[in-house]
């Protein structure tokens, strides 16, 4: 991990320390899109995994607005790779929530802060 004052903000920092830290569950999580090569699909699948998970970690901890455009950006570009596959999303979403529970289980107090953000309210995706 790039040292923090390599950072153009804490934000940012933390983004990609929780990127990273998905990424370091895919052994333990048994995800096979770990062995995938830059440029394929399956690499493409689990960098969309990575930040989607690191997405979910910055809004439990507050610090998803800042950096929402960045991480937006950076998802739709692993989604030009997987248009053949649409399905993807929504199994990569399943799979970084999977990764985001085994990070948060090591601490009792963060796991409770997962189940208190994990229940959305209508409020909270009405536009």
């Amino acid at each position: 991990m790039v040292p923090k004052k390599y950072f153009n903000s804490v934000e940012e920092f933390y983004s990609t320390l929780f990127h990273e830290l998905i990424h370091s569950t895919g052994k333990e999580l048994d995800r096979k899109s770990m062995l995938g090569v830059y440029g394929d699909p399956l690499y493409a699948y689990e960098e969309l995994v990575a930040e989607l998970g690191s997405s979910m970690l910055c809004w439990i901890c507050g610090i998803f607005p800042t950096i929402q455009d960045n991480s937006a950006a950076y998802i739709k570009g692993w989604l030009e790779v997987l248009r053949d596959n649409p399905r993807w999303i929504m199994k990569a979403a399943r799979e970084a929530q999977k990764a985001v529970e085994c990070i948060l289980s090591y601490d009792p107090e963060m796991k409770g802060l997962w189940e208190v953000h994990s229940t959305v309210k209508e409020e909270d995706v009405k536009a």
